[in-house]
């Protein structure tokens, strides 16, 4: 009858070290840690920082990509002039990022 099953030649007991077998295991976890989530926590961190550091009269690019200066912080929100006499207040953590003085009066 063993000419239609092989025989299992795991049987035979030969186990390899348990450490070998999960060391690739580990080798996977430590590569997702420096390639995806280390890179993630520093940009999170910037990002943070930044929000937190809003002063009034920085330009800045809001996360739906509106263009306009700070002229009001509060706490959670922040007023952004988009065109003489038009303020949007927007969350804080919304600003995606700070921009060069007058990109405003470039950007026209």
């Amino acid at each position: 009858m063993d000419y239609l099953i092989t025989p299992a030649w795991a049987q035979a007991g030969a186990q390899g070290d348990p450490i070998m077998s999960f060391l690739p295991l580990v080798i996977i976890f430590v590569l997702f840690y420096f390639l995806l989530i280390r890179p993630q926590q520093k940009r999170q961190k910037e990002h943070r920082q930044m929000v937190e550091s809003l002063e009034v009269g920085q330009e800045v690019v809001t996360g739906g990509g509106v263009l306009g200066k700070v002229t009001d912080v509060g706490e959670l929100w922040v007023t952004v002039e988009v065109a003489n006499g038009v303020s949007l207040k927007v969350q804080r953590q919304t600003v995606a990022a700070l921009m060069p003085k007058d990109t405003i009066k470039s950007a026209k």
